[in-house]
């Protein structure tokens, strides 16, 4: 779902996203629900940052990737994390720099996948028409995994990251 954002860009450049998993829900620009297995997931899209909310009946994961006032930038090559009665939870990010011409073919690639895909969403911001926030959910059989991408073409950067939660072996899960 390609959707265009009225409001301009929140955060600045790569360097300002922080990634957190306990951050409180923010009041999204645009937001695609998409359940899949049991789980609602919500895809938000926060000025060119995101929100991924994982609703399951074993619990619920709250993904953000965002400038956060008051708290210093930067984001993790990777992180894992336990999920308690959930299995467990993957995060890694990448920051590029590009020319403006490379970023352009990336972001039209992204533009391609979203608008091709029933669990994306891709928001467009005014004033240049690379500056774009995606998110990608790609279900899968044992896990849920997403890809999300930032363009930054102020700095002619582009931040992608990918996500996974694999649920534990059926022998780990408890009865209702």
């Amino acid at each position: 779902m390609l959707t265009s954002i009225s409001a301009p860009f929140v955060d600045t450049s790569a360097s300002d996203l922080v990634w957190t998993l306990g951050h409180p829900l923010v009041e999204p620009l645009a937001v695609r629900t998409v359940r899949h297995a049991g789980a609602r997931i919500e895809l938000r899209v926060l000025g060119a940052s995101h929100q991924v909310l994982v609703q399951a009946p074993g619990g619920e994961l709250l993904e953000t990737v965002a400038c956060l006032p008051g708290v210093e930038g930067g984001l993790p090559g990777g992180a894992e994390r336990p999920l308690p009665g959930a299995g467990s939870y993957r995060f890694s990010s990448e920051v590029e720099h590009l020319s403006r011409a490379e970023l352009a073919r990336r972001v039209e690639r992204i533009r391609r996948e979203a608008d091709d895909r029933p669990h994306a969403l891709l928001a467009s911001f005014p004033g240049d028409e690379l500056a774009v926030t995606g998110l990608h959910l790609l279900p899968g059989r044992g896990s849920l995994r997403w890809r999300t991408w930032h363009a930054y073409p102020q700095s002619g950067e582009l931040v992608t990251t990918a996500s996974t939660v694999t649920a534990p072996p059926t022998s780990e899960r408890t009865a209702p």
